[in-house]
């Protein structure tokens, strides 16, 4: 969690006692302002915004209109509309509070800097980055200028640029200004203050963001040791604490070390906060997270679903939290194949950010790129292009064309190509996001090595072997560095890297690969994970080219028996499952055995991806092709031809878009 302070609202101690005609209206300003200090803290801001307004007009009344007590109203009454997300309505307060303030006190007071921080922070909310960091800027520069260098408002400042850069991914430029913030808090403060705390945790999220986990480990601990020691075992900052710590190890995958913690700072949060506050929906996010990366899903649906419950109570049907606990459950419903349960829950997230936040805000651009992947997983790819295309010009209108989160969608859109075979289409997109990453991370992060990951995987498919291989290396270099060798992404690379021998016939070479992955992911995950049941399937394949049928038929077995105790009967890769035992059983001239588990197969797919689906496709072919060396033409027939529609159909698309493209 990064924490940004909102400077302003505690000027109201401090000016309401200058005479006795400002302190009778102080009185029944103080009234007001404590009644909505109560709806807000009950997140009535509805009925607090009324109130707000009438000690607004009171200020102005009493105190006159460039009265500090005004620019106090202007900011609460900012505050309440940005928790609605009528964000228009508080940039005007906050653009007139700032005017007050300038007005009344030099262009270089510090209370110029409090308001030029909040507008900024409002900017910033809205990813406004080019138009937040000047006021960052200037309000750095006065409390500097006015206050001196070691000032803890300083400290605020710099954290408050620091975390711009590093949202933008400038890392480079956010680390200084994190270490100077802490170094200010040290010093000013006692070293085992809550503010040090904050820097502690801010710079380790900043580590964490480079995948430097072992420099954001020790910061994390002593963190979560000052809060300790200041709170008690059970305070807010504890399980903030906890929660970066618990989001360490999962990154790493240390799943049996990130659980007892996850659930620790949910259990703080629902004692201090209650069991419906938004803080604790954040906890059953993580936890349920962290079971779902593990394919513990029936685990993680109720966490999803009660963390969904919470946002809708408290911040409404139409606030962006909500869409992205709709995210979250679709998402859930995705990885087991439920695409008709997923798909309203993405529409209705791309509906609340467009509705909430602008069309052209970052969120929207992820909806929008969940909604393509939901689609093009399905087979539709007509459907998802456009809606990749459009996220991917948010992002570059919003963030700039050099943006991280731009070589994301630039990755999406070229998988999408990737799948229909537009390998022309989708190498300079796959080039640009390594490009990106490698500039704005360095060329050892783990993110690099997922770009240099896809690239390969594109060089393989294409059968450029020699210049897949070598990206695939740098690839596991990167990972082995940064998580770790039994890390579960390294495993990834690893069945990778086995695949490209084994395409080349380097079975020797391609077999200890498999068995490493295999071995990882049993150890870290569990002998019942589908990654397992993935590595399992890889290696009986191997054995299946080269003949030993023998040891591929009980991988093949095993890893049938694992896709359908975690994901259901009716799963897709049940149906890939089902389909690589028919083959083998084919090899082997065992057409009993393979012929109802592709017309298994053929059902799922049928079911669960479309009729029209590519997968369903091969699988007619494959059926038809058995039935036909049983003599069985009658049934051989109405499926080839019905494949043959099918590929047709395809073909327009790919021509629709080969036209389009030139």
């Amino acid at each position: 969690m990064k924490i940004v302070k909102l400077l302003g609202t505690a000027l109201v101690a401090a000016i309401i006692t200058t005479a006795v005609f400002v302190q009778y209206s102080g009185r029944e300003w103080d009234r007001l302002n404590q009644k909505v200090t109560e709806l807000y803290g009950v997140r009535d801001y509805a009925n607090a915004v009324p109130i707000a307004e009438q000690a607004l007009q009171v200020a102005i009344e009493h105190s006159g209109p460039d009265h500090p007590n005004v620019v106090t109203s202007l900011n609460i009454l900012s505050k309440l509309y940005q928790a609605q997300i009528q964000n228009a309505k508080a940039e005007s307060l906050l653009r007139r509070a700032l005017a007050i303030q300038e007005k009344v006190f030099a262009p270089d007071d510090p209370h110029v800097a409090d308001s030029l921080n909040n507008l900024a922070l409002l900017y910033y909310s809205e990813a406004r980055y080019a138009q937040a960091k000047p006021l960052y800027q200037r309000a750095l520069a006065i409390n500097e200028k006015a206050l001196g260098p070691v000032h803890l408002a300083v400290a605020n400042s710099l954290n408050n640029l620091a975390i711009l850069y590093a949202d933008q991914g400038f890392y480079a430029q956010a680390e200084p200004l994190y270490q100077r913030a802490l170094k200010i808090n040290e010093k000013a403060l006692k070293p085992d203050s809550l503010d040090v705390a904050t820097s502690l945790n801010n710079l380790g999220l900043l580590y964490v963001a480079q995948g430097q986990y072992a420099r954001a480990e020790p910061l994390y601990q002593r963190a979560l040791t000052i809060n300790e020691k200041a709170l008690g075992s059970n305070g807010a900052a504890v399980a903030t604490s906890l929660n970066n710590l618990g989001l360490l190890y999962d990154d790493q995958g240390q799943y049996a070390r990130a659980e007892p913690i996850y659930q620790r700072a949910l259990a703080i949060n629902e004692k201090s906060l209650g069991l419906d506050h938004p803080v604790v929906a954040n906890s059953l996010n993580n936890l349920a997270a962290l079971y779902d990366n593990q394919g513990k899903y029936a685990q993680a649906l109720p966490l999803y679903t009660r963390a969904l419950a919470i946002n809708e109570k408290v911040r409404g049907l139409d606030h962006p939290d909500v869409a992205n606990s709709l995210n979250n459950l679709a998402a859930l419903y995705k990885t087991q194949g439920h695409y008709a349960e997923a798909e309203p829950l993405y529409q209705r997230a791309l509906a609340i950010n467009e509705k909430s936040l602008g069309p052209g805000h970052p969120l929207v651009a992820t909806s929008l790129n969940n909604l393509a992947e939901l689609f093009k997983v399905q087979g539709k790819y007509a459907d998802a292009e456009p809606l990749y295309q459009r996220a991917l010009a948010i992002k570059e209108e919003a963030l700039g064309p050099d943006h991280r989160t731009v070589a994301v969608s630039l990755v999406s859109l070229g998988e999408l190509y990737d799948a229909v075979g537009h390998y022309a289409q989708a190498e300079p997109l796959y080039q640009r996001a390594l490009a990106i990453n490698e500039k704005a991370l360095g060329p050892d992060h783990p993110d690099v090595a997922n770009n240099l990951n896809s690239l390969a995987a594109l060089y393989y498919r294409m059968g450029q072997y020699t210049q897949a291989e070598p990206l695939y290396r740098r690839a596991l270099a990167n990972w082995e560095k940064a998580l770790g060798p039994d890390h579960t992404t390294v495993g990834v690379i690893l069945n990778n890297l086995a695949a490209l021998y084994k395409a080349q016939g380097h079975y020797s070479q391609a077999e200890p690969l498999y068995l490493r992955a295999l071995a990882i992911g049993e150890k870290v995950l569990g002998p019942e994970h589908t990654n397992v049941a993935a590595s399992l399937h890889n290696l009986a394949g191997l054995y299946k080219v080269q003949g030993q049928y023998a040891k591929a038929e009980p991988l093949y077995q095993r890893a049938l028996a694992i896709w359908e105790k975690a994901l259901g009967s009716t799963h897709p890769d049940v149906a890939n499952s089902l389909n690589n035992l028919a083959e083998l059983y084919i090899i082997q001239r065992k057409y009993v055995e393979a012929e109802p588990l592709l017309e298994r197969a053929l059902a799922i797919r049928e079911k669960s991806l479309g009729p029209d689906h590519p997968a369903v496709v091969e699988n007619l072919r494959s059926l038809a092709e058995l039935y036909n060396v049983q003599r069985k033409f009658a049934l051989a027939l109405p499926l080839i031809r019905r494949a043959s529609a099918l590929d047709r159909k395809r073909i327009d698309y790919s021509e629709i878009r080969d036209s389009a493209s030139q």
